[in-house]
């Protein structure tokens, strides 16, 4: 019987893990190998690495970090930060990343989803759509680290990104990053109920009630978080963790 997946969102900041709220007030969490080394432990279904840097500073994910990640990691990882060009994607993936991701670079050009899945299989491209309510509290797409509005509609962008390609798409919601209240289960319903492709729900998992209410409600093809893998009680001490098999088996 089919179980979505649950993945670990790892930001990063100098090659150092961080945690955000609503994209502000990063935090220091640790050395992002050692958080790796755990995740092996515990058996993670995947992971996911983000240079939250790396667009602003015209760069690209340090490819050292992805290869020691490639050498390390017993699951598949997919990696973003500064992805602009064909020979980005083709350096990332030679380092090791099963996957790469989209961000600023596809919503401002929709055409390179298509170049970059034709060259490299659907498989591989997966296109982050960040979401932010504007002042008339209506959705919107947002790039540049959630600073810059598109005025872009999340379900218009979630379906082009299909449309050119994208094996994959993840709908973060920017207003309930780190506040660990539950993801937006109306924003993820919408656009898993009009795409194709798998859909991986961000922002907002706290506990795993809040995982297992996305996947009954919406049928995501995944749920990932941030702070539910890195926190741990109200004062939000530092611990890495991931749901035990008992728990994950409540999802099939």
């Amino acid at each position: 019987m089919f179980r979505p997946r649950i993945i670990p969102v790892l930001l990063l900041n100098n090659n150092s893990l961080v945690k955000s709220v609503r994209f502000k007030n990063y935090n220091y969490i640790g050395d992002p190998m050692n958080a790796v080394k755990l995740f092996n432990e515990f058996k993670a279904d995947e992971l996911v690495f983000l240079d939250i840097k790396a667009s602003q500073q015209n760069r690209l994910i340090s490819l050292d970090l992805v290869r020691a990640v490639g050498e390390e990691a017993n699951m598949p990882f997919a990696v973003g930060g500064g992805i602009r060009s064909l020979k980005d994607i083709q350096e990332v993936t030679s380092n090791g990343a099963e996957k790469v991701i989209l961000s600023s670079q596809a919503i401002k050009k929709p055409e390179f989803i298509k170049q970059a899945s034709e060259t490299f299989g659907s498989s591989t491209i997966v296109v982050c759509i960040d979401v932010k309510k504007n002042l008339f509290k209506n959705n919107k797409v947002f790039i540049n680290n959630g600073k810059s509005n598109t005025k872009i509609d999340p379900l218009e962008m979630a379906l082009l990104a299909e449309s050119q390609g994208a094996g994959e798409i993840i709908i973060q919601s920017i207003d309930r990053d780190g506040l660990m209240a539950g993801y937006d289960i109306a924003l993820i319903k919408m656009i898993s109920e009009k795409v194709s492709i798998p859909v991986v729900a961000l922002g907002g998992a706290g506990d795993f009630n809040h995982i297992k209410e996305c996947y009954k409600t919406t049928y995501s093809n995944a749920m990932a978080g941030g702070s539910f893998f890195v926190y741990h009680g109200s004062e939000k001490g530092v611990l890495i963790s991931y749901p035990n098999s008992d728990l994950i088996e409540q999802l099939r």
